[in-house]
């Protein structure tokens, strides 16, 4: 008569589990390799191909705002062939040392998307899953790229743009205008708003010591359209860089009664290569409305003192500049320890681009606000593009969408003719 023991018992149990590992490495394909890296101009953004021997792509996107980014793609082309894509982390340690706080770190953050749409596809699953897991079935959105022009730079007029936003068919639940330094045109149509003269030529960011009716007009403007919001529309403000400390805090002090969801680059930001984590910190100990910055910073290291110095309340990195979703996914968690929320910067990050925050916003903690919603130039994008939800917004939310990859593809035909003749073997 047959013993059984505990160990008998465990064995019997394992038998089809190991069966089936065994059948599974037998019919699994070989390992993954990518053949090549390519970019091209597609309407006014970068798009990244990452090409492998299985007849698997993936896509990554950047900004519009860098069209020049091309020859900086494909300086890494290099470093990852004949590399399997799946292995994320081991491709991005190649290549993540050699970019450099914004604009530079857009190539890399676009590589690194790819291959995550790549590794979703391979595994069969939709990108948030690799990144671990869904927290929230529908991301929420800010008005980001939708923004009417300003008739004029007058309390009213900042008033009325924001009533046509507010009736918008997205239905956004948070908005967000540029005020300040921000909006160059703002601080110059108010005669001596501030103790010097706006820089001429190519954009240049001022900045200086605000006079007392540049102060007042600006927060009357920041008035007028949350008389227009009332309670039931958050309110957020892209402000700078441009203020001093000392106006800064006169500033957030008189916008406290207003409870705003954000302001945003006070004092550093946009294209500063320097977060400045001290100036913060005692900005946001002088007030009580919450300082935001971080759009222009470079994986989560550049993050570390903004964070353990608790120097801001909301941190916006954009996933096409920090070094990728995953850089930015390990940033929002160490936020979250130290009670700092999260809002994704990403106003031209195109529609690729969009698919990638929307699989990034679905997995990221409990301190997520909303990210900027981007949106495709020329409108033609969204005849090229395949997979997003129909409408994209429902009332101010975009549902997540359970595709394998980013779970967004080109129709290729419409796509090509898009190209530009030197960008034609893009899609081949």
């Amino acid at each position: 008569m047959t013993t059984w023991t505990r160990r008998s018992f465990a064995a019997l149990a394992a038998a089809p589990l190991l069966a089936q590992r065994s059948t599974d490495r037998r019919t699994a394909p070989g390992p993954i390799k990518i053949t090549d890296l390519r970019c091209a101009i597609i309407g006014r953004n970068p798009v990244v191909r990452i090409v492998t021997d299985q007849g698997i792509s993936g896509y990554g996107q950047a900004e519009s705002t860098k069209a020049y980014l091309k020859p900086m793609v494909l300086f890494y082309k290099n470093y990852i062939m004949g590399d399997d894509p799946t292995d994320v982390q081991r491709v991005m340690l190649k290549i993540r040392r050699l970019g450099a706080s914004k604009p530079w770190g857009a190539a890399v953050s676009a590589i690194e998307i790819a291959l995550w749409d790549i590794a979703g596809q391979v595994a069969g699953v939709p990108v948030y899953k690799l990144l671990g897991g869904k927290m929230r079935d529908r991301v929420r959105v800010y008005n980001g790229g939708f923004r009417p022009p300003l008739r004029g730079q007058t309390p009213k007029d900042y008033a009325d743009n924001v009533a046509q936003m507010k009736a918008a068919k997205e239905g956004f639940t948070l908005i967000k205008m540029a005020v300040g330094f921000h909006n160059g045109a703002m601080m110059r149509a108010i005669p001596n708003a501030w103790y010097d003269d706006a820089r001429r030529g190519a954009p240049h960011p001022d900045r200086g010591l605000m006079t007392e009716r540049g102060l007042k007009h600006v927060i009357a403007c920041v008035e007028a359209m949350k008389n227009v919001l009332g309670d039931g529309i958050g309110l957020a403000l892209d402000c700078g860089p441009g203020f001093t400390l000392k106006d800064a805090i006169t500033f957030c002090r008189a916008m406290e009664p207003l409870h705003l969801t954000w302001l945003e680059d006070l004092l550093t930001g946009d294209y500063s290569p320097h977060p400045n984590a001290e100036l913060y910190r005692e900005l946001t100990r002088s007030t009580s409305a919450h300082i935001h910055t971080g759009e222009q910073i470079y994986l989560r290291e550049n993050f570390k003192d903004l964070i353990e110095k608790d120097a801001v309340d909301v941190i916006g990195p954009d996933p096409e500049d920090i070094g990728g979703i995953a850089e930015f996914k390990w940033v929002a968690d160490y936020a979250d320890l130290h009670n700092i929320m999260v809002a994704p910067h990403g106003i031209f990050d195109g529609l690729i681009g969009l698919a990638a925050h929307v699989h990034l916003a679905a997995s990221i903690g409990q301190n997520y606000i909303a990210f900027e919603y981007p949106f495709g130039q020329p409108d033609w994008w969204y005849e090229i593009v395949e997979g997003l939800p129909n409408p994209i917004v429902k009332n101010g939310f975009i549902d997540v969408w359970n595709k394998p990859g980013l779970g967004v593809t080109f129709n290729v035909p419409a796509a090509k003719a898009r190209l530009s003749p030197e960008d034609r073997a893009f899609f081949d």
